[in-house]
């Protein structure tokens, strides 16, 4: 009975609050649907960078730890706590929107492929909380700054990631992109457990080696399973009437094909580092 009373009033919030439903993505009006927005906050994010770390920074001191520290708790609560809300509120609105869709399709069809024609509108839960994580992704670039305040190394996945992911959440809403739901979901949950590492690591609570190298190992079976979506979207394209947003998908498929790419060298250039140390130690 609690449970019950407690899934209802999170329906209610996430999914039916009028402000939650009666959303519509406009293109112009509602903040952050033009290509403009998109196009200067990628190049602010670029420019800040390259203006902090070879100009500014070096110049100067760096922040007192404990300042560092509580910034960095902060900002990793809130994105911990953001993710939460964001996967939760995109699953429930979700499984609303694809009991409610059209036949002849059957209703686990539609999170993979919006019906073409004009018969998906860039309105409601789904497209609510597909805006929130498009804002999400500028405030997260906050990352990069509390990274390099610390004077820890700045890596070409960092960058490029968080630059190109602000165009991509802007597609994903500009072509009401198939797959949108199931990638949202995805890498909101996947976040969840990532801003918990790095959240517990700015309070001073270091997690286990194994369990730090699981986080990355997350991030690339996040991508893998896309992979896998990919082929179901595509299947359901070819074979019953088209999907909505492939020019979206387009540049997706290479931005996640790349991220793999970097994730895995990633992984492979720390795991060999650690193994590396490992056997320093042990002789």
């Amino acid at each position: 009975m609690a449970t019950a009373a407690l899934l209802s009033r999170a329906r209610w919030l996430l999914v039916e609050h009028p402000a939650v439903a009666s959303f519509r993505w406009q293109p112009g009006r509602t903040l952050g649907a033009t290509p403009s927005f998109a196009a200067a906050v990628i190049c602010s994010y670029l420019a800040a960078v390259l203006v902090l770390h070879r100009l500014l920074l070096p110049r100067l001191p760096p922040p007192p730890p404990r300042a560092l520290r509580l910034a960095s708790a902060a900002h990793n609560t809130v994105l911990l706590a953001l993710s939460a809300a964001m996967a939760a509120g995109c699953a429930l609105s979700t499984a609303t929107a694809a009991a409610a869709a059209p036949s002849p399709r059957p209703r686990w069809a539609w999170p993979f492929c919006f019906p073409r024609g004009g018969a998906t509108e860039a309105s409601g839960p789904v497209f609510f909380w597909a805006h929130v994580f498009y804002l999400s992704k500028v405030y997260e670039l906050g990352d990069t700054l509390l990274i390099l305040l610390g004077r820890r190394p700045l890596t070409l996945l960092h960058v490029y990631h968080h630059a190109v992911v602000v165009a991509m959440c802007y597609l994903w809403l500009a072509t009401r992109q198939s797959l949108m739901p199931i990638a949202l979901v995805t890498n909101a949950g996947v976040h969840v457990v990532m801003y918990s590492y790095y959240l517990s690591c700015s309070v001073g609570l270091r997690w286990p080696r194994r369990l730090k190298r699981a986080v990355t190992e997350l991030q690339i079976v996040q991508f893998l399973f896309s992979f896998a979506a990919f082929v179901v979207m595509l299947w359901l394209h070819f074979t019953a009437g088209g999907c909505e947003g492939m020019a979206g998908w387009v540049f997706n498929a290479v931005f996640n094909a790349s991220l793999l790419a970097l994730f895995l060298d990633f992984h492979g250039a720390a795991y060999k580092a650690a193994k590396g140390g490992s056997k320093g130690k042990a002789e």
